[in-house]
């Protein structure tokens, strides 16, 4: 462990790219393959099962320290990070240790989950004493499931790369599936992606292997500036973007293997496209999206959402969300890895391969002009797509989103968007630890009749109170009894509404959805400052606060939900803007909502 801290310290104190590959670089250098194998899967983002919640280590460490949970509280709200806040409170441990990262998960952090809890806190106990400050950090964010760290996968492959002096694309290639949890990092997994093999030769240990995926740049611009940015339209190839799930389909030696873009394997959740794969020869590997196909046009994600979450794929289920491959690019043919060959080569090597196959390809749609593809771009939405993918003619298909290899950019649609209002807050993590950045909206229920009735709702929650054994603000609390009650001014409100056919539900807001991300430092920083002065009440890390602020929201996409409070789920939700210039009282419904449902 002692490496692994030394390490995580290193990647901690710089944002140097050059410098965290050296930190890496002398890691695996020195570690052994055993701890490696763990440090890789950690850094590649590999999350550990919790094993004990952050509440009960919590609890222990103020038992350790001698203090009241009140203040251990305080102290958190302070740091922003239960595991930072625990190391601090914990008394100096009087030995060390020389235990290793894949002996310290192995033998002691894994055998944990089922034991009983005293065993647990004698044994968390004595492993704390162990360590010191960074140590007992790490021990918690690995025991409660939670470890993250500034460094990206890239940054770990090319450490790997440089220490083993295998192709950084080979060693990318190899570590496709190494974080799922299904299989834990060995010795073996580890040397297998380091081992010497002949560039361009398959190995056997490659046989299931997909290839990082390419990702597309997003294009913000107005289309009026396309020509000067990106040239005329012939110079690229433009074809519709299909919300599914990006998978990889790989054929080789008689086998297919199937990979989603979040490098799980797949393949037994798909018996179609294993089917459908069948006719491909071997040494064949494609991109595409996989999604439900109803009716000769792509079906909404919800609908391919519903089957991923079957445990059991019926023929009902099967019948009612069949899947199909919409396949738009050739990455190995006849066992060669063709990623280098231009975007045109492969478009023609890809229409060649599948015309005699019952494969769907993605089609290319053809334009003079870039305005006039952005008047056809507005027909997306009714055809169930995401707006345009646009692909230069002359590129070669690349590894993560870079421009370095080729270039791709996603033309997506304008985001729908709700103005809502912050109810719940949450701190973040990272350099956003010590502020308030995790925001739940609401929307109302029905249109306010006028700022008198929604103000009389505010003040109704302002003066609840905290309600007495809370635990959880979506279900609970002063801010969502007050606001479902309304007061005493609003109930003679309804039976004048009753007699004059008015509305007559009880105002109130309803929780629809939450986001962490849109709004610069200094947005964040004036809005932390707003939570902090409008708390109503405390549920552990999340603040309920007086609705003051309406926010502009933006997501990708909305469906029903019977799983949320208000009945709808949204897609990807971030923030576009604070709307100070709008009153609570004129933020949107849940029959908004409804409206977005039927586009």
């Amino acid at each position: 462990m002692k490496q692994f801290s030394r390490l995580f310290a290193e990647l901690d104190a710089t944002t140097s790219t050059n410098a965290k590959v050296d930190a890496l670089r002398r890691y695996f250098a020195e570690a052994s393959p055993a701890d490696a194998a763990w440090a890789v899967y950690f850094l590649s983002g590999g999350k550990p099962r919790q094993v004990v919640s952050m509440n009960s280590l919590a609890l222990l460490a103020c038992e350790l320290a001698g203090i009241e949970r009140w203040l251990f509280d305080e102290c958190y709200q302070a740091v922003g990070d239960l595991a930072e806040t625990i190391a601090h409170i914990l008394p100096q441990g009087t030995q060390t240790s020389d235990v290793g990262l894949a002996q310290w998960v192995e033998q002691r952090l894994l055998p944990l989950r089922g034991m009983s809890e005293p065993e647990i806190a004698s044994r968390v106990q004595s492993y704390w004493s162990e360590l010191d400050a960074t140590g007992r950090f790490l021990l918690s964010k690995l025991v409660g499931g939670g470890f993250r760290v500034g460094v990206s996968k890239l940054l770990v492959q090319r450490a790997l790369a440089a220490h083993s002096g295998v192709d950084a694309k080979r060693v990318a290639q190899r570590m496709m599936g190494y974080t799922d949890g299904k299989s834990l990092p060995t010795v073996q997994r580890f040397l297998a992606l380091i081992a010497q093999t002949q560039e361009g030769v398959a190995d056997v240990q490659d046989l299931g292997q997909p290839y990082p995926f390419f990702l597309a740049h997003q294009l913000d611009a107005p289309p009026e500036l396309f020509a000067s940015m990106l040239g005329p339209v012939t110079h690229w190839q433009v074809e519709w973007k299909y919300d599914g799930i990006r998978g990889q389909i790989v054929r080789r030696q008689g086998q297919t293997w199937i990979w989603s873009r979040g490098e799980e394997l797949v393949t037994d959740r798909f018996p179609e496209l294993v089917a459908l794969a069948a006719a491909l020869p071997d040494g064949t590997v494609l991109d595409g999206e996989i999604m439900v196909w109803q009716e000769g046009r792509a079906a909404a994600f919800s609908l391919l959402q519903q089957r991923i979450g079957r445990k059991t794929l019926t023929k009902k289920v099967l019948a009612d969300a069949p899947v199909t491959f919409m396949a738009y690019d050739l990455l190995e043919q006849q066992g060669a890895d063709i990623r280098s060959l231009s975007q045109r080569e492969r478009r023609s090597r890809l229409e060649a391969l599948l015309l005699p196959t019952a494969f769907k390809l993605s089609p290319v749609e053809a334009g003079a002009t870039w305005l006039e593809f952005a008047k056809r771009r507005e027909q997306s939405r009714a055809m169930g797509v995401e707006g345009f993918m646009l692909k230069r003619l002359d590129a070669a298909y690349g590894t993560g989103r870079t421009k370095a290899d080729g270039l791709w950019w996603k033309w997506k649609i304008d985001p729908m968007t709700i103005d809502c209002v912050l109810i719940y807050a949450q701190a973040g993590h990272g350099r956003r630890a010590s502020l308030y950045t995790d925001y739940t909206f609401a929307v109302w229920n029905r249109e306010p009749r006028g700022p008198e009735e929604a103000q009389a709702v505010l003040d109704a929650m302002s003066a609840a109170g905290p309600s007495r054994g809370a635990k959880a603000p979506p279900g609970g609390g002063a801010a969502a009894s007050a606001a479902s009650v309304g007061t005493s001014a609003s109930r003679k409100e309804l039976v004048r509404a009753r007699a004059e056919g008015e509305p007559q539900d009880p105002l109130q807001l309803v929780a629809f959805a939450k986001a962490y991300s849109g709004l610069t430092d200094e947005e964040f920083r004036k809005v932390d400052a707003v939570i902090r002065k409008t708390t109503l009440e405390k549920f552990g890390p999340v603040r309920s606060v007086k609705p003051s602020l309406v926010f502009e929201l933006g997501f990708e996409g909305i469906n029903r939900s019977p799983r949320h409070k208000s009945g709808i789920a949204v897609r990807f939700p971030r923030m576009l803007r604070i709307r100070f210039d709008k009153p609570l009282h004129e933020a949107n419904t849940l029959e908004d909502l409804e409206v977005l449902l039927k586009l």
